[in-house]
């Protein structure tokens, strides 16, 4: 039985990619700063839920430390980085390169782009004795101005997209393959009333599910995508042809 790991695993896409690894019959591990979903007392297979603020670099450590307790030598198949932070200002106001306390874009910078490489460096081992798979989660804003993803969002997500190729270069080495996924508009909690003034520019009409998001991940990480690695995966519905 293979285990992945999966970060912000308490809602939205994380959630969504959680339940479908588990239906697919893989062990899994999360963390989020929040307590488990009530779907992680009811399965087996989730081995735990580990509360984990990733911003911290000392709560990162704690967090790769417990779960290479919890392995105890065994592999791991997968880790699918997937938490992010998007904050405004107090005024609603995107955070832009004009606006917005610099602390703000630190914790930005921390949860979307360093919290990734920690964890696949702390984690890079037992990828390699499980041939596993690393997933980021980027965003179609980390290659486009969006009207409402704030600046600082958007340029961790592109660093995140250029430190996937780098990675996919280094853990090859390791026989470890790394890949992202970009989402477009996929309704969660993030998405605000005023997201719909963007499904026209959307070729298929609608917003994407998490499940759609899940779907791609789990892709990445089983074997029917064992010679991909390096690559970028667009689910937008479209709507980063134009």
């Amino acid at each position: 039985m293979k285990t992945v790991i999966i970060t912000g695993a308490s809602r939205g896409i994380g959630l969504a990619t959680a339940l479908l690894f588990l239906e697919r019959g893989w062990r899994i591990i999360t963390c989020a700063r929040g307590d488990a979903p009530e779907e992680a007392q009811t399965n087996k297979n989730w081995l735990a839920h580990i509360p984990t603020d990733l911003a911290d670099a000392d709560s990162v450590q704690a967090f790769i430390t417990k779960v290479l307790g919890l392995l105890d030598g065994a592999p791991l198949h997968g880790l699918v980085n997937n938490a992010g932070l998007s904050p405004k200002t107090p005024f609603k106001e995107r955070l832009g390169c004009l606006n917005g306390d610099l602390d703000a874009w630190r914790d930005v910078f921390e949860i979307n782009f360093f919290a990734a490489l920690r964890l696949s460096r702390g984690f890079a081992s037992v990828l390699h004795n499980g041939r596993g798979s690393i997933v980021n989660i980027t965003s179609i804003a980390g290659h486009y101005i969006h009207p409402f993803a704030g600046s600082a969002y958007s340029i961790s997500k592109a660093a995140l997209s250029a430190m996937t190729r780098e990675m996919a270069g280094e853990f090859a080495a390791l026989d470890v393959r790394v890949n992202a996924v970009a989402p477009g508009e996929i309704a969660t909690s993030m998405i605000q009333p005023e997201y719909e003034a963007l499904i026209p520019r959307i070729p298929l009409d609608r917003m994407g599910a998490p499940r759609d998001v899940a779907s791609t991940v789990y892709y990445l990480c089983s074997d029917d995508s064992n010679y991909v690695t390096g690559t970028e995966i667009w689910v937008t519905g479209g709507q980063h042809m134009y």
